[in-house]
């Protein structure tokens, strides 16, 4: 969320920036529904004080003016109620600005290849895909997820299993001991203000997935990301500067309809509705953002680094962010069957902007400010199990394990 204050004096350049994240920003209306807003807000103050004032004399002629100033107080906080959610649904879902150095455009044949790592491995054979190597065992079953839930389920069985597990493990090691991030093992249903926090609600709600209580004021809802959990925890806090940053690291399931997304990558792990994922998050400093985005990317590399899989990294252009997102980057893994990178992470920096939206503020010389927020996918479990399975597959249909995986894997050379 941004800061109105900010955005009244720089309608034009707000106009622009929320233009290259293709969002067209209507002044004239904004400026009509805050006018109209302020107006009223300054009505009820004068009311509330010229009350206020009445209240303190003895008159009984008084009781009767300050009878009919309450009427109107209640009148005009009603007219007020209304105009500022209409002023709400207007701000509450204009994107985050991106950073000077984001590449302006409109999706993602702007993006900006930043570097290539890793040496694509050269097959003497056939490759097969992650369906067929999984379909040859029957340990990677679509049919019967189907069965049970439908389209865009999958189950896994027996040594694929048993290999999401210890990437799991492996990973969660790997940022908890190396990287010094906190696991949290958080809730799987939320509330809708933990939704709105991260920009989830409202303007994507169509792509989450509602649970339906009886008898409930309260909406809930399947996190589509740990990001959303992880992030709120600071919510309506006041955090001691001394003690930023907060680096968070959970491991759940992920539910997302992908409504947006219908008809692409129907085949496959690519795209599920359910999906396991680690999730980094920290709170920091806002002026050290950038600094902790590319600590991040890092973290986030090193899992593929490790594992020998080749991927390159791209710097989103401002059509290709994310809504809460000023900078992000994404990492994305070799997948051979497909012959092209597929995105696996994305490290994104989100400045103040779900602070402000979760009121997560932290103590300074001068009083408080809101904290900044990142999240990044440490990396997406399905995903890395495609790559995985792919790059390491062999003639026989086998996929070699690697070297820092074996302990999770009961030490086989192969699945």
């Amino acid at each position: 969320m941004h800061n109105i204050k900010e955005l009244r004096k720089k309608l034009k350049d707000y106009k622009k920036k929320l233009s290259d994240r293709n969002f067209d920003f209507d002044i004239n209306n904004f400026e009509i529904l805050d006018n109209e807003n302020r107006k009223l807000i300054s009505e009820k103050e004068k009311l509330e004080q010229e009350k206020g004032i009445l209240s303190k004399s003895k008159e009984k002629s008084n009781f009767e003016k300050s009878k009919k100033i309450s009427e109107k107080i209640s009148e005009i906080s009603k007219r007020q109620s209304i105009s500022q959610k209409k002023l709400n649904d207007l701000l509450f879902i204009l994107p985050n600005l991106a950073q000077n150095d984001v590449p302006i455009g409109k999706d993602q044949k702007s993006n900006k290849l930043i570097k290539k790592f890793g040496k694509i491995k050269e097959f003497s054979f056939k490759i097969k895909s992650h369906t067929e190597l999984g379909s040859k065992s029957n340990e990677i079953d679509f049919d019967l997820a189907s069965k049970l839930s439908g389209s865009r389920f999958v189950i896994l069985k027996n040594k694929i299993a048993l290999l999401e597990r210890a990437l799991i493990n492996y990973m969660l090691d790997l940022h908890t001991n190396e990287f010094k991030y906190d696991e949290i093992s958080p809730p799987l249903i939320i509330n809708e203000d933990v939704m709105f926090g991260t920009g989830q609600l409202p303007k994507f709600e169509s792509d989450q997935f509602e649970i339906k209580y009886e008898n409930s004021d309260q909406r809930k809802f399947l996190i589509p990301t740990a990001e959303v959990v992880l992030t709120n925890l600071v919510r309506k806090s006041l955090v001691n500067k001394e003690d930023l940053p907060h680096r968070y690291v959970a491991s759940t399931p992920c539910f997302r309809k992908e409504a947006g997304s219908y008809g692409k990558d129907t085949k496959g792990m690519i795209r599920q509705h359910q999906f396991y994922k680690v999730e980094l998050v920290s709170i920091v400093d806002p002026k050290d953002c950038n600094i902790e985005l590319e600590r991040m990317l890092n973290c986030a590399k090193q899992v593929l680094d490790n594992l020998e899989i080749p991927y390159q990294v791209v710097l989103l252009s401002t059509g290709d962010m994310g809504f809460s997102a000023e900078k992000t980057f994404d990492i994305e893994a070799w997948i051979p069957s497909e012959k092209k990178y597929r995105e696996i992470s994305s490290c994104s920096s989100c400045g103040s902007f779900q602070a402000r939206r979760m009121g997560a503020k932290f103590k300074t010389e001068n009083g408080s400010d809101f904290v900044g927020t990142l999240n990044g996918s440490g990396l997406a479990v399905g995903r890395l199990i495609i790559a995985l399975l792919e790059n390491n597959q062999n003639e026989d249909g086998s996929v070699t394990i690697p070297k820092v995986l074996k302990k999770y894997m009961n030490n086989l050379d192969k699945i």
